[in-house]
């Protein structure tokens, strides 16, 4: 199934549920008025909605139009948002950017922070940017939303907790971090709020391409209508979904509507380009000692999208423009 939320007076949103292909919508008010609803009681109320999904499918339900317009981030806040980094050829390019090192224990430990959740946007909503000299960046992303997860959960048991993916688009402003993170204290400034793709989707609209733990698919970034990278998200991944879950859930539980990302998707191929601006840029100062490709400015456009085998969409793509920010 495919689920989104209209932007509505409700901070939750209103839950819609969008056709395979992404041409219609319908809300749900019998079975949920929000996405979270749905998740807090997700083993209750989803099978209810599986056959409304099979005739809006079909035709039998017409819905409306799907308009990506007027959607919110599907789950438009969260009780938590944790952000692994599971691509190693990211950690390193990223690390030998700033001067640091590479941690000791990375092949067995992942790194993780836990960011802002109490306002995502939306697909289509701008990134409003006050200052450009801040080295604002986009980070391509793929994550999945959890149900409740019991403290001490295995990577083995992780799987059955996993109840909906979706791409994300994890901004940085990259001049701001090396000073936060000199502190020795994290991230703050330097995250502002996420964007997300426009639908959340079960597993199952994967097929073959889900393995469980990880998507064997490509991930297409784009920058102001140049394909900028396609790494695929099975490739290079140091630790998939189930471990992320698992290292999260090691010293507590987490509730339904955790939302767990993969880090910047990124392949040792440098054939397959990147997914964020700081690694080409990095990849530009070791061809060249010097980095050519600026971070994002004012009017500049970013797209993000994963279509299935066949070229069909999945997600629906993530198009947002930097703006200033207004008075």
């Amino acid at each position: 199934m495919k689920f989104a939320s209209l932007k509505s007076e409700s901070r939750d949103g209103t839950l819609v549920l969008v056709s395979r292909d992404l041409e219609r919508m319908l809300e749900v008010p019998d079975c949920a008025d929000h996405l979270q609803a749905l998740l807090d009681d997700w083993q209750a109320l989803s099978p209810g909605l599986e056959p409304v999904y099979a005739d809006l499918n079909a035709g039998r339900i017409r819905g409306r139009p799907m308009d990506t317009a007027v959607l919110a981030a599907p789950l438009p806040r969260a009780y938590q948002w944790l952000d692994g980094s599971a691509y190693l050829s990211h950690v390193e390019r990223v690390r030998r950017a700033r001067g640091a090192r590479m941690p000791p224990n990375l092949l067995r430990d992942p790194l993780m922070y836990q960011g802002g959740s109490d306002g995502f946007l939306g697909p289509r909503d701008p990134i409003c940017l006050p200052d450009e000299s801040w080295g604002a960046d986009f980070e391509a992303e793929v994550a999945v939303v959890t149900d409740d997860v019991p403290l001490g959960t295995t990577a083995a048991e992780a799987g059955n907790h996993i109840r909906l993916l979706m791409l994300v688009n994890d901004l940085s402003l990259r001049n701001l971090i090396p000073e936060e993170l000199a502190k020795g204290f994290g991230f703050l400034q330097g995250k502002p709020a996420s964007s997300f793709s426009p639908v959340a989707v079960t597993a199952d609209e994967l097929g073959t391409s889900w393995d469980g733990g990880k998507v064997n698919l490509p991930l297409l970034t784009s920058l102001n209508g140049r394909s900028f990278g396609h790494p695929n998200a099975a490739e290079d991944l140091q630790f998939d979904f189930r471990s992320l879950i698992s290292h999260a859930a090691r010293t507590r539980a987490l509730a339904a509507g955790t939302i767990i990302g993969s880090g910047t998707v990124s392949n040792g191929d440098l054939a397959s380009g990147c997914s964020c601006i700081l690694e080409r840029r990095m990849l530009e100062i070791l061809e060249t000692g010097r980095a050519e490709t600026p971070f994002l400015r004012f009017g500049d456009r970013v797209r993000i999208e994963m279509r299935d085998r066949e070229g069909g969409p999945l997600f629906g793509a993530i198009e947002q423009e930097v703006q200033p920010c207004p008075a």
